[in-house]
């Protein structure tokens, strides 16, 4: 993978990365758990505190969540 470029948190990029065909465990190697937990408490955040964008923070949430393992 010398053309490996890590994920950026641009709301583009997230989309792309959840929808690449590709398995989970090829997904997860473009995102590292660090940065998928922290991206999952911020969704998680911006869903709480409401507003225009916490629908689609709680979907993106969602996708992360199923597609990581537990924090614990």
């Amino acid at each position: 993978m010398d053309d490996y470029e890590p994920l950026g948190l641009d709301g583009s990029d997230l989309d792309e990365f959840l929808s690449m065909p590709m398995e989970t465990a090829e997904r997860l190697a473009l995102l590292t758990l660090e940065k998928a937990y922290g991206m999952l408490r911020l969704l998680v955040t911006v869903v709480q505190e409401g507003g225009p964008l916490s629908r689609e923070a709680d979907r993106l949430a969602k996708a992360i969540a199923v597609r990581i393992p537990s924090e614990n």
